[in-house]
């Protein structure tokens, strides 16, 4: 493809927007209707139970099987970007470190209007903003103009640094965008925005203001040059001075480094061993492919060694970071190091484009892409979850308890079975008030019998059930945020097939449907 004709370039900025709404696509698929996308946030059972009061207060998704990753941290922050409320110290290991990348939860605060709740819902959305504001800036920084630039571009915003920031609702992908519009206004000759962005990016993640570098007109450690450094640097001195007065104390992060190079071939070598170890090959083949590709951009940025341009400095810090990063940043499937390594990144893709580098190097230095996609194939569901609703400012979960089977899902119904024993449906509301729920359902039995509903002493709906499905209706009582069912039949079970681990079946509930009534309108 030619970098002139107008057919060319419309061709590239339909690519451009498809790559974009392709993104959208893929974190929609995130988007609960009582949750929102707080699955980004990696909140696991254990941490939420001291948690801050906003996180039970109001729905926040959490995760039964999985462990915990740093974006419920931000995300409790964000609830008050202050750090006074004293609940951060019991929720949060070490405010000191987590605390100095303010920016990101201070945004979703002021977006939220400080409301309780709504900033957590508001919070994994910022990394959404900022990597459309990445894919804005970058094809204009490029610029976007033949099939190279558009690989460049994708390789970035596709990244597994990139997608893996959105995927986990973490720091670096915002600052990694304000570090670029940064670089990008000194270019420009913008050298007041270009300070103010690169302070910004230091308030999101401290280790951006490596990348400071690219602000000054050369290499040379002249007084403006200097000062600019400087004047980068003096918000996050500033809060962290803050810090210390609040008397927060912790883990620098030291043991995130460690000697040269060792970090690297011992992520090389476990990513060779994961290739007969691990249980997830396509997982293990494209880690391994994304090693390939970040260790290719960390050559590339070696071999062109050129401190004469703003965007090698940039990102040669951060082929030094590289090297010396320990086993806990590379550890992981790809790892934290791809997100820490983003301006590394950004630099390769934006020389290599401006610089016509050969083919080869910008379609291996992108492999990380592979990765980068695989982080949003698996959306996480509850398997114990049979029906939620969000309206007139209330949200309601239905849960499966005992006596049922796991919930079974295709693309348009949903449903689970019962072993034939008294079977237990849980609600949870948020608030935590006591109100009535109206369901609504589908039942179906192996063999014909009869169903009834109890909440409590109190008989909510009974009737015959059969091979056909049935129409349900009942209410429920949640008090104080919490409600319970159950469900009996004398419908006979049967074994739903000849293997040893065949369930034996006695009736299914199907499309269970949440109603929340409108209180205030039937007061009126």
């Amino acid at each position: 493809m030619g970098r002139t004709g107008p057919a060319a370039m419309n061709f590239l900025r339909c690519a451009g927007w498809l790559a974009a709404a392709v993104f959208l696509g893929l974190v929609a698929r995130f988007w609960h209707p009582v949750f929102g996308f707080t699955k980004f946030l990696q909140l696991d059972a254990p941490n939420a139970s001291i948690a801050v009061d906003a996180f039970r207060t109001y729905p926040v998704y959490v995760y039964r099987n999985t462990g915990p990753y740093d974006g419920m941290i931000y995300a409790q922050i964000a609830e008050d970007p202050t750090l006074r409320d004293p609940q951060l110290s019991r929720a949060i290991d070490n405010l000191a470190y987590r605390g100095r990348r303010i920016l990101a939860p201070a945004i979703a605060w002021v977006l939220a209007g400080g409301r309780p709740g709504v900033v957590t819902q508001i919070y994994p959305l910022v990394n959404v903003i900022a990597w459309l504001a990445l894919g804005a800036l970058f094809w204009r920084g490029l610029p976007v103009n033949d099939a190279r630039g558009f690989v460049g571009w994708a390789g970035v915003l596709f990244s597994a640094g990139a997608i893996g920031c959105v995927r986990l609702a973490l720091t670096d992908l915002i600052g990694a965008t304000l570090l670029f519009a940064a670089v990008l206004s000194a270019e420009r000759k913008r050298g007041r925005s270009a300070v103010a962005l690169a302070a910004l990016s230091g308030l999101t993640r401290e280790t951006l203001l490596l990348g400071v570098g690219g602000l000054w007109d050369n290499f040379k450690p002249t007084a403006k040059n200097l000062l600019r450094a400087v004047l980068a640097a003096l918000p996050l001195a500033l809060w962290m001075l803050y810090l210390r007065h609040l008397a927060a104390k912790g883990d620098a992060g030291w043991a995130n480094f460690t000697w040269p190079v060792a970090g690297l071939a011992g992520k090389w070598a476990e990513s060779i061993r994961a290739l007969s170890a691990q249980g997830d090959v396509l997982l293990a083949v494209t880690t391994l492919l994304a090693v390939v590709g970040l260790t290719t951009q960390w050559i590339w940025l070696i071999w062109n060694w050129e401190p004469s341009n703003r965007w090698w400095r940039m990102g040669a810090p951060f082929a030094l970071v590289l090297v010396l990063l320990g086993k806990a940043v590379w550890e992981g499937f790809p790892g934290a190091a791809f997100r820490t390594l983003l301006p590394l990144t950004l630099a390769f893709n934006l020389l290599a484009v401006r610089k016509r580098s050969p083919w080869i190097w910008l379609l291996i230095g992108n492999l990380t892409v592979l990765s980068g996609l695989l982080t949003l194939r698996d959306v996480p569901t509850d398997p114990n979850e049979i029906g939620a609703a969000h309206a007139h400012g209330q949200a309601v979960v239905a849960r499966t308890g005992a006596g049922w089977y796991g919930t079974e899902r295709t693309s348009r119904h949903q449903w689970t079975w019962t072993s034939g024993a008294p079977s237990v449906l849980d609600f949870q509301s948020w608030p935590a008030h006591s109100s009535s729920i109206s369901c609504t359902a589908e039942v179906r039995s192996l063999a014909p019998g009869s169903i009834s509903i109890h909440e409590g002493a109190r008989l909510l709906w009974s009737g015959p059930v059969g091979a056909r499905r049935s129409p349900i209706k009942f209410s429920v009582e949640v008090r104080e945020g919490q409600g319970q069912i159950v469900f009996t039949t004398d419908a006979p079970t049967i074994l739903e097939g000849p293997g040893a681990d065949a369930r034996r079946l006695a009736f299914a509930l199907y499309d269970l449907k949440v109603s929340i009534p409108d209180v205030a309108a039937g007061i009126r």
